[in-house]
């Protein structure tokens, strides 16, 4: 029987930087992965295939769409969907083989075995018919689509954000269930590409875990495009009939109607149906029972150091249900495997982790919410700007945007800013460092910003506890 210090179960980031901390640490790893190829969603079917198309989608739409009345006529680029698919597939090709099959390659002491893994004792995981043993075991299984209980829907073929990077043709019309990240970037990607597109969200806004003022904000950027919210619904019934997916739902609030008119049901018909409500880890076959290893609906329960209630098994990544993103995943898989191979002592603070979804607007957040900050100091001090107070935003006539932030109700220290704004993702990376460092509001506006620049957003809000900021110059310190 073969012998590591390291078994990993996976082969996404989670379990990438895992396997890479093992080899810094000079000990033996074997990584056992199945399903998606090496490097997980991100590489493959999230992040990375997912971004590209979107930005496809931005250069074939916005050019049509010009904001300066000195462009009013446009121009319309020709577009191939199947070659952007294509170039997608290459793109994607290339990013495995260097950032993760070319990695594994020079991780001294780590080994591959791509076959279905399960536990067949606490220090035992059998793949292929062989068994392994290891002194600690990582469960990095990552996650897929969780399927809806909807009357129906086992009967329809719908999309996810695999198959939906996959399709041959565009449709004409989609219906997206689901207005989180994946649901809103999906359905401006599409629209973008020319498909008519309703989302339909079962609370009561959309982004349902971020500030309502985010939430307001892109909404309203994205039914400018053309794209149809319907918030608050219950799905009844889910059918296909001559080929379209038709979806019952009832109550709802969108455009054409602002009451809830829960007693009716309105049927939705689109050429396709895109499933983006939510997650499911990939950890129902792996025999967790066997060994002790607590799971609460598929999600592996750890404590602070990823240790499970087996002493010997670790986990991390999107498996354990906490944050699933690609970032987030690599430092769990990181800090797992070094608290596994060392002595488990390291943490991640959650609460100092950006995240953005990467519409256009951009929408991005780090930090506590209003709502948060309530839940524990039973106080709030918050303050929301929009992009008519942004010098800049007035020089490129951009009205798209919000900037709100969340401080300390004594101290002052920013504990939280949420952005909708173009470039979002890459401006929240100044409130990461105010955040993560205890910087207070007042250390935010004593710093200088490059001047016009979006992010001076980040500033002005900071201003807007202190003064009006819609009674300022640009140049007021």
């Amino acid at each position: 029987m073969d012998k590591y210090d390291l078994i990993i179960i996976g082969g996404g980031a989670a379990a990438f930087a895992a396997a890479t901390k093992a080899a810094d640490l000079g000990k033996k790893a074997l990584m056992i992965n199945v399903g998606l190829p090496l490097g997980g969603t991100c590489v493959n079917v999230g992040c990375m295939p997912s971004k590209r198309l979107l930005t496809v989608g931005d250069d074939l739409y916005y050019p049509q769409h010009p904001r300066f009345e000195a462009l009013k006529n446009g121009h319309s680029p020709s577009f191939d969907f199947a070659v952007a698919i294509h170039e997608k597939n290459e793109m994607v090709a290339q990013a495995r083989r260097t950032n993760y099959i070319n990695v594994l390659e020079h991780l001294d002491g780590v080994s591959l075995v791509e076959a279905k893994a399960r536990f067949v004792a606490p220090n035992r995981v059998e793949a292929s018919g062989k068994v392994y043993e290891a002194d600690k075991i990582i469960v990095a299984a990552g996650s897929s689509t969780r399927p809806l209980p909807i009357p129906g829907m086992d009967r329809v073929r719908w999309l996810n954000n695999v198959t939906a990077m996959e399709l041959e043709d565009i449709p004409r019309s989609l219906i997206v269930i689901g207005g989180g990240p994946l649901g809103l970037e999906f359905s401006q990607m599409f629209a973008h590409f020319g498909t008519q597109v309703t989302v339909l969200e079962a609370m009561a806004q959309i982004l349902p875990r971020q500030e309502p003022e985010v939430a307001a904000e892109l909404q309203r950027t994205l039914e400018a495009e053309g794209i149809r919210f319907e918030t608050g619904v219950t799905l009844e019934r889910v059918e296909e009939r001559s080929g379209k997916k038709v979806v019952a739902m009832r109550g709802g609030k969108g455009p054409r109607r602002r009451r809830s008119r829960a007693t009716s049901v309105e049927e939705l018909t689109g050429d396709e149906l895109l499933l983006a409500a939510g997650i499911q880890a990939n950890t129902g076959d792996l025999g967790l029972e066997k060994v002790g290893v607590r799971a609460n609906n598929g999600f592996i329960h750890v404590d602070q150091y990823y240790q499970t209630d087996n002493p010997s098994v670790f986990a991390a990544g999107d498996c354990i249900g906490k944050m699933p993103l690609e970032t987030v995943a690599a430092k769990e898989g990181a800090l797992a495997a070094e608290n596994a191979l060392t002595i488990p002592v390291r943490t991640l603070n959650y609460d100092h982790v950006p995240y953005a979804v990467f519409t256009n607007p951009q929408a991005a957040s780090v930090g506590l919410t209003e709502e948060e900050e309530m839940r524990r100091f039973g106080a709030c001090a918050c303050r929301t700007i929009h992009m008519d107070a942004v010098p800049k935003a007035l020089a490129v006539n951009e009205d798209r945007g919000v900037f709100k932030m969340v401080i300390h109700p004594r101290s002052r220290k920013v504990l939280g800013v949420h952005i909708v704004a173009p470039h979002a993702a890459d401006m929240i990376h100044a409130a990461v460092f105010a955040v993560k460092h205890g910087l207070t509001a007042d250390d935010v506006i004593d710093t200088l910003f490059v001047f016009p620049t979006l992010s001076e957003g980040i500033k002005r809000v900071a201003q807007a506890f202190t003064r009006d900021v819609s009674q300022m110059s640009c140049c007021v310190e």
